[in-house]
């Protein structure tokens, strides 16, 4: 269930990103934003995130990134 939480967290975490980029990059009022292809962007960035974390789940520590190292309290 670890991997899951993180892997939403992930998503959602990347969807944002990727729309907020959209939105400051195309330099536009939020009323004259093309919203079909913002959202579009936003959510093709979110899939690819998903299918990243599902791909790199099997390998290594669980969670949803592939370079992740596990922390050691010592």
């Amino acid at each position: 269930m670890t991997f899951w939480k993180a892997t939403t967290e992930r998503v959602i975490r990347t969807f944002a990103q990727a729309l907020a980029a959209t939105l400051i990059a195309g330099g536009t009022s939020l009323l004259s934003v093309p919203w079909p292809a913002a959202l579009g962007t936003a959510g093709m960035a979110a899939v690819l995130a998903l299918l990243t974390a599902v791909a790199a789940g099997p390998i290594g520590p669980p969670g949803p990134g592939v370079t992740e190292a596990p922390v050691s309290n010592q």
